[in-house]
């Protein structure tokens, strides 16, 4: 009877043992990883792959120290039945009692056993919880959640794995020279951060695919600045705004009429148009003034820039340039027209054509570029180098200036740059050119939750923010130019 009662405490005490070994596995499962492609992924995943092998370490300690314990209660029994055999009746009734303190002290080790293994889970989770905590610089939890969540995103599809997007090696990153960087933090754009080697192909696909998380900043981290220039007397204080809707109707192709005329794909990522209804590799000004547009006041001009998309969906799978995720249409689209700062504004030339930015300013370096990423709210404070991270309510900003200098005689030049170039610090146009009303993009979108949309770019430039850049062909009627100097040099807004 004795010996029933000790062998069903030893089984009890193994189905206590099992239970807390598959609830450790239960709480050990993790979900699917979303697209790993997503900058946000990769500042998260060396972490949790951390977390995952301390919980499989506290499992493991938990699993010998029962095995151990279970031996030497093992042991015990049977010494003690050996015992009451050589025994007399006085012995044997002795030997009860010591059963009984025997059994009772298998219950309290059976109980440290269990606290050991509660303990061990526990630390497990404890650990998990504060890795989870942790912040990496630039990653998802860059920002608080309770008091400054980021802009809550679209409708989003579900994410899957990178398996099919690309099938050629991996790149090398190419490190940018340094740049002034009038917003704070680090002035070069970064190149692919170091880590350890993955034998996952489909990580290995996208492990340079870029952005990076340190490609990304919390928009109040950025030193205010002055953006304008300051007018004085003689500056034209005026604007003009061309309403030309956010490409609702989809216009989009991967040309760049501009810089590679009749060349499809010639840009080697999505551009958004709006104005011109005809606009693509092929446009010349014959076809631009005959075509229709999305602007009012009958102004044909062609406005484009690349697309911008959220990185946690996999749309676009198959890109051969590695421009993966979902599109995103601007909530809105500002072309604004502005004054010169010293001087009154002379017309543009109709087909006079202006580029911004440099989309190759990743490996080109920083002479060219002219990337202005911002939030709603925050305009004054501008990175040039950095996608913003804005707070729950606030839209990402791109603000898109371009050259407004004429050299006064020609509408295109070699390079699509010297025939019309920036102003002065102060805003004075350089000696031999004149005044131009300057063009100014403002393009807002709402993006998904922290480090999770890039830019469309060449593939060697990693979809580095820096290389944002937009064009733009003038094709308004001689009268409606007119209207905007008018408008710009009576200080007027129109």
């Amino acid at each position: 009877m004795t010996s029933s009662r000790r062998m069903a405490a030893a089984m009890s005490a193994l189905a206590v043992v099992a239970s807390g070994l598959v609830s450790a596995a239960v709480i050990g499962v993790t979900p699917a990883r979303a697209d790993h492609c997503d900058p946000a992924e990769q500042a998260s995943q060396g972490q949790q792959q951390n977390n995952n092998r301390q919980r499989r370490n506290g499992d493991q300690q938990g699993q010998d120290d029962q095995q151990d314990q279970n031996q030497n209660q093992g042991q015990d029994q049977g010494q003690n039945q050996d015992q009451g055999q050589n025994q007399d009746q006085d012995q044997d009734q002795g030997q009860g009692q010591n059963d009984q303190q025997n059994g009772d002290q298998q219950q309290d080790n059976q109980q440290n056993g269990d606290q050991q293994q509660g303990g061990d889970q526990q630390q497990g989770q404890d650990q998990q919880q504060n890795g989870d905590q942790q912040a990496p610089q630039g990653g998802a939890r860059l920002l608080d959640p309770a008091a400054s969540p980021e802009a809550a995103p679209e409708d989003e599809q579900t994410a899957s794995t990178f398996s099919r997007r690309r099938n050629n090696p991996t790149r090398t990153a190419t490190p940018v020279p340094t740049r002034n960087n009038p917003g704070g933090g680090n002035a070069s754009p970064t190149a692919s951060p170091t880590g350890s080697a993955t034998n996952d192909p489909d990580e290995a696909a996208c492990a340079d695919l870029g952005p990076f998380p340190e490609d990304f900043v919390d928009i109040r981290q950025v030193a205010p600045q002055r953006v304008n220039a300051r007018f004085n007397r003689n500056g034209s204080r005026g604007t003009f705004v061309s309403q030309c809707g956010r490409n609702e109707n989809k216009h989009n192709n991967p040309d760049n009429f501009i810089v590679a005329p009749g060349v499809s794909n010639g840009a080697h990522h999505l551009h958004d148009y709006v104005g011109n209804l005809s606009t693509d590799a092929f446009s010349t000004d014959e076809s631009l003034a005959g075509a229709g547009t999305t602007c009012r006041l009958g102004d044909k001009s062609t406005y484009f820039w690349p697309v911008l998309r959220n990185r946690k969906v996999d749309a676009n799978d198959n890109d051969p340039d590695g421009n993966v995720g979902q599109q995103l249409t601007a909530r809105a689209v500002q072309l604004q027209f502005r004054g010169n700062a010293s001087s009154r504004v002379v017309a543009m030339p109709r087909f006079l054509r202006i580029i911004t930015g440099d989309a190759k300013a990743a490996t080109n370096g920083p002479a060219n570029a002219k990337a202005a990423w911002s939030c709603t709210g925050f305009q004054n404070r501008i990175t040039t180098d950095k996608y913003p991270l804005c707070p729950r309510g606030s839209l990402v900003l791109r603000i898109l200036d371009f050259p407004s200098c004429w050299d006064g005689q020609n509408t295109d030049s070699a390079n699509h740059r010297t025939h019309v170039v920036f102003p002065d610090q102060n805003g004075a146009c350089p000696q031999g050119t004149r005044a131009v009303p300057q063009l100014r993009m403002t393009l807002a979108y709402s993006v998904p939750q922290g480090p999770s949309y890039a830019l469309d770019a060449f593939p060697e430039q990693k979809h580095n923010p820096v290389t944002d850049h937009a064009d733009f062909a003038n094709v308004m009627p001689d009268r409606l130019m007119q209207t905007v100097v008018s408008c710009i040099n009576r200080g007027r807004r129109c």
